[in-house]
């Protein structure tokens, strides 16, 4: 594979990544809400999630899902219910006042295994994938599918990085935040009420 394409690819996939979207607002949150370790867990999970896209992507089990409307719409629907559970477990969370010492931690497995979950159950980052990895296939290259393979390691690499740094910075932000008093409850309503918005935007969202 050309350098020059890695090159190209990995700046876009930053650039990507960066922009404002459900995943850099998922950690943000978690990050806010639960400390950096906490964002980073969630990071790492939802990562996860881009190999098992980018497999999907090479395999053509992505053009399936693009293809088959009431698939698309099951896996779609089922994302958005996902993020409104989420929505409601913070919502309780958010309920009275609490202590720092008395919010509720999950485990980072348990974090892990959420970021996972949101990144599978939208079908949107199968399309995304789909449509972005061809892109930069060397199409007079040996092995299209194993490109697309590599493609997919990088992209979710420099995710890991930028995830990690916004994880850190919200989890500074998290801590001062969390420090004073009454601003538990309302960083967890804030986090519900943005789950909430994810889920209903995925839920109408159009191929």
């Amino acid at each position: 594979m050309d350098i020059h394409i890695v090159l190209y690819f990995t700046a876009a996939s930053i650039l990507l990544t960066l922009a404002p979207g459900p995943d850099i607002l998922f950690v943000a949150a978690q990050s806010v809400s639960n400390g950096r370790k906490a964002g980073i867990a969630t990071a790492l999970g939802l990562c996860t999630g881009v190999l098992a896209h980018t497999f999907a992507a090479a395999a053509g089990i992505s053009a399936l899902l693009y293809n088959s409307a009431l698939l698309f719409q099951l896996v779609k629907y089922a994302g958005a219910a996902y993020l409104l559970y989420l929505a409601w477990q913070a919502l309780k969370e958010g309920a009275g006042e609490l202590s720092l010492e008395r919010v509720p931690r999950q485990s980072a497995g348990a974090l892990y295994r959420r970021g996972i979950l949101m990144n599978m159950l939208n079908p949107k980052v199968s399309l995304f994938f789909l449509a972005l990895l061809p892109q930069f296939v060397t199409p007079d290259g040996s092995h299209p599918a194993l490109q697309m393979m590599v493609l997919g390691v990088i992209f979710m690499v420099q995710a890991i990085v930028v995830f990690s740094l916004v994880s850190l910075g919200a989890g500074f932000v998290g801590s001062k935040l969390r420090a004073r008093t009454g601003t538990i409850r309302w960083i967890n309503r804030a986090k519900a009420l943005l789950y909430a918005v994810i889920g209903l935007r995925l839920m109408f969202a159009q191929k």
